[in-house]
């Protein structure tokens, strides 16, 4: 079954897209310029009656549903579907056996760390296809070699209701030679747990270890 949550109004799609890049805001953060003060008030409430944005000490946040609706709408705007995720997601590693992890800069789950990746397209030929956007686009890297390592099933709950289900193709990649930035870290394995990670990330690092030649895994994992 298929659940559509469809946001039409300027003002709530304005609140969404804007708590979609915060963990929280304030509510003068949140009121688009020039926009009164009781329409926007009256607005933001009718996210809160829908079950979309939650009102804690130090302002909004998304709750559960919010969280979904941003991860079915981070690309386009598609209404939410129930329907999992298809995502390709990299395993990097260096000489020294660092791990290359990613910041998220969008909900659900930002500001946490993650393994490079992105979703996958109707129009893309391959399931690496996405990995390879990433390596020649964002890393600037040519020449590269991909190897399939397996797939992973994650599905992540929040205290009482399922928050993102994700199909992860997961690829390996050796390299020393990826441009770092504030949102790229190279991190030491046994360091992982220093860091505030995204779901299924320790656990699809941990079984691409194994170098089988193909694994798959199912996570179920709580969030919040």
């Amino acid at each position: 079954m298929t659940k559509t949550i469809l946001i039409k109004h300027v003002i709530q799609q304005h609140i969404i897209n804007l708590l979609s890049e915060r963990e929280t805001a304030r509510f003068s953060d949140l009121r688009p310029p020039s926009t009164e003060t009781n329409l926007f008030a009256y607005h933001l409430q009718v996210l809160v009656r829908r079950g979309l944005v939650a009102k804690v000490n130090d302002g909004y946040k998304l709750n559960l549903e919010g969280l979904r609706y941003a991860r079915a709408t981070s690309s386009d705007n598609a209404p939410h579907s129930s329907q999992p995720d298809v995502m390709s997601v990299l395993v990097v590693q260096n000489s020294n056996g660092d791990l290359l992890l990613q910041r998220r800069d969008r909900q659900p789950y930002i500001n946490t760390w993650t393994l490079p990746g992105d979703r996958l397209y109707s129009d893309d030929q391959t399931a690496a296809a996405p990995i390879r956007r990433i390596v020649e686009d964002q890393f600037q890297l040519a020449a590269i070699n991909l190897r399939h390592a397996g797939e992973a099933y994650v599905r992540v709950y929040g205290p009482s209701d399922l928050i993102t289900s994700t199909l992860t193709h997961v690829y390996r990649l050796e390299s020393d030679d990826v441009r770092l930035d504030d949102n790229l870290v190279w991190v030491q394995p046994h360091r992982l747990g220093a860091y505030r990670l995204a779901p299924g990330t320790e656990s699809i690092v941990t079984r691409s270890f194994f170098n089988d030649d193909c694994f798959f895994e199912e996570y179920d994992e709580q969030w919040g």
